[in-house]
């Protein structure tokens, strides 16, 4: 599922592709319980996505995305994608100093547009890095269905410094 004007291309620099997939799998407890999974990423953009989960018996109880897990789902992928371009300005650095530059990272502004109810049974989210500031990053994102159809789209403001 990747829509034609999403970037296919990911990171040449293995060790911090798999510090990317641990932080975002594993490390942020939220995306666990979402389910979240890192679709790829490069050097200014982040992609991620999940599946509809049936309930404790295994019935699909909504078939729609709720509106507050959609702006999560923005808001991480951006925040994601400042890590890309922040790992990238500070690629000659060993992996531990550069993972120092994301201790301050923060949403300052969000805005989401919800374009048409988020049925599918997968998603994937796109954000990428629009201008990367010294102290501030500004983003823009959006969410698919599984066959590609644009569901929302949104832009942030993220504190870098």
């Amino acid at each position: 599922m990747t829509s034609p004007h999403l970037p296919d291309s990911t990171t040449a620099d293995t060790e911090f592709e798999n510090y990317l997939r641990s932080l975002f799998e594993d490390q942020i407890v939220f995306n666990r319980l979402l389910g979240l999974k890192m679709v790829a990423a490069g050097p200014d953009w982040f992609r991620g996505g999940l599946h509809m989960r049936p309930d404790l018996i295994g019935n699909f109880v909504h078939d729609r995305l709720h509106g507050g897990v959609i702006s999560a789902v923005l808001d991480v992928v951006a925040g994601m994608a400042c890590i890309c371009a922040l790992g990238s300005r500070h690629i000659d650095k060993p992996l531990d100093e550069r993972m120092k530059n994301f201790d301050r990272l923060g949403t300052i502004d969000l805005r989401v547009d919800y374009l048409r109810p988020a049925v599918s049974e997968r998603f994937e989210a796109m954000g990428r890095v629009i201008r990367l500031g010294s102290r501030v990053a500004n983003t823009q994102m959006e969410l698919f269905s599984a066959n590609g159809q644009l569901l929302a789209s949104g832009a942030g403001a993220y504190i870098v410094s």
